[in-house]
């Protein structure tokens, strides 16, 4: 992966008052600003981003074996293919640099604050903006785009004792690369989709690894391949050749929609194929049953792994499958309260994605915090606007998360959103937009009515789709380009709409 030799210097400080206002720097990030910043949009776009660097998930998560599920060719922005990936599924030093590149050769890292974490941000109804105060200062912005993402803050397991541990301790979001796994005991925590990368990673060095699930997951077989010199050379010398490949990928990918969402009579087809490779590489009977799942396949999201079976098979690696219910100061308690002892602990447990953190900090019109607001089930328009709170843009929204292709995509659906309700606002001379209440709850009637017959909500398993209240907020129901055709164009007539210039008291309401 090749970056720009020369790096554009990032901003300085926080200006004091700005258009648009974007928080975070990942995939959803960059798609945002790339799209205001090329379609020249917004006035003027600033971006904050809490870590020193670019890149998000794939900045943070850099434990052995990190690596996408989605092919490269489609795990990646359109405007920017890449013809450098040396792998059909990317690693994580690749994705980091490819995005490292985007940053700089799109010139968005020119227009990002590092190391400036969003601590506040409060709706001012009688200026119509909104105050934000960072660890760098404060700013006003007349549009805040919260492209924080839901993996962003790893989730750690409440149970007795897990202060009293004495030995190392870490989350694999946040990986301790001073820890050495040689000649150690290490107990896992977790199975899920880092579990299965970095655990196969650790079973060489480790002298001995205990690996402790609740659920098990299905697996397929990691279809990955080394994408050649000639390939590479292809696709730099014909692009179109890279854009057929990219297209047949998405092809690919949405016929799983069918079996998942449509046609859940055809999921047997899939775990034919995971309960094939489970046969060839656990021969055990006792541990085969341990990893067979009884919920149907694809409830979960399928995890893609050709090693993770095969090293649960070694002698040297035990699957504890009655969980943790608790630590003392030399080892985990499993579920039957056998204790036992190691050196290290590494958790893989996922992240808060149903109560996204920068919920918290967000403060709508009647002074509530998103997070109050949404009261532990998470809900937007489009998965992307909010009522109670005007020129508030998601990426990454409720009910926005794929079981079967790339988060790209859906991103790039929703920048086009913004992009368009902000052009709006300018040739409209809006101040404000917020979505109707109304008209927000008939669009997630429709999603929940979507969801019901689909795997996600009817396949019998408890997964971390599902929030507080029991409602599936995280996963699209149908095909990723029904959710880009609904967003081409952001329809102002479902929101309370404001125009021109602020006056002391009161505001004038145009409507919709």
């Amino acid at each position: 992966m090749t970056i720009s030799p020369t790096r554009p210097d990032p901003l300085a400080a926080l200006p004091s008052q700005v258009h648009t206002l974007i928080v975070g720097t990942g995939f959803a990030g960059l798609a945002a600003a790339n799209k205001l910043l090329t379609e020249k949009t917004s006035a003027d776009v600033v971006l904050i981003e809490r870590a020193s660097d670019v890149g998000g998930t794939w900045r943070d998560n850099t434990y052995p074996g990190a690596a996408c599920d989605v092919p490269s060719n489609l795990y990646s922005f359109s405007f920017a293919p890449s013809p450098a990936w040396t792998n059909n599924y990317a690693r994580q030093p690749e994705i980091f640099d490819y995005l490292k590149s985007v940053a700089d050769s799109r010139g968005i890292r020119e227009r990002t604050l590092f190391d400036c974490e969003l601590l506040s941000a409060r709706w001012d109804p009688v200026a119509s903006r909104w105050n934000v105060e960072t660890t760098r200062g404060t700013t006003s912005a007349q549009l805040l785009v919260a492209a924080t993402g839901t993996l962003s803050n790893p989730s750690f397991p409440d149970v007795p004792g897990i202060g009293d541990f004495t030995g190392t301790m870490f989350h694999s979001a946040t990986w301790d690369h001073g820890f050495d796994p040689e000649g150690r005991r290490i107990a896992v925590v977790g199975t899920g989709a880092s579990a299965i990368q970095f655990v196969p990673e650790l079973a060489d060095p480790a002298e001995h690894l205990t690996v402790f699930q609740r659920t098990p997951a299905w697996i397929i077989p990691r279809l990955d391949r080394p994408i050649g010199t000639f390939e590479r050379r292809l696709y730099r010398a014909l692009p179109v050749a890279q854009k057929f490949a990219r297209g047949g990928l998405y092809v690919y990918r949405e016929g799983y929609v069918v079996a998942l969402a449509k046609f859940t009579f055809l999921l047997p087809l899939f775990k034919m194929l995971a309960t094939g490779q489970l046969r060839r590489q656990v021969k055990d009977p006792a541990l085969r049953k341990k990893l067979t799942p009884r919920f149907t396949i694809g409830c979960k999201r399928m995890l893609l792994s050709n090693t993770w079976l095969r090293t649960l098979s070694r002698p040297d690696v035990d699957l504890v499958d009655s969980g943790m219910s608790a630590m003392t100061a030399n080892g985990v308690v499993d579920g039957h309260g056998v204790e036992h002892k190691v050196d290290a602990v590494v958790f893989g447990t996922g992240f808060t994605a149903t109560e996204p953190p920068v919920a918290q900090v967000l403060h709508g019109v009647d002074g509530k915090s998103l997070a109050e607001s949404w009261n532990g089930s998470p809900s937007a328009y489009r998965g992307t606007s909010v009522n109670g709170f005007p020129n508030l843009f998601l990426m990454y929204g409720p009910n926005t998360n794929l079981g079967h292709s790339s988060i790209v995509y859906m991103l790039e659906s929703q920048a086009n959103y913004i992009n368009s309700a902000i052009a709006q606002m300018s040739d409209r001379k809006l101040l404000s937009v917020d979505v109707t209440e109304r008209a927000q709850e008939a669009y997630n009637a429709d999603i929940d009515q979507q969801l019901t017959d689909t795997v996600w909500n009817a396949g019998g398993c408890s997964s971390w789709y599902f929030d507080r209240k029991g409602r599936n907020s995280v996963m699209w129901p149908t095909f990723t380009w029904e959710f880009r055709k609904l967003l081409l164009r952001a329809d102002l007539s479902d929101f309370e709409l404001v125009r021109g210039a602020p006056a002391p008291r009161s505001l004038e309401s145009e409507p919709a």
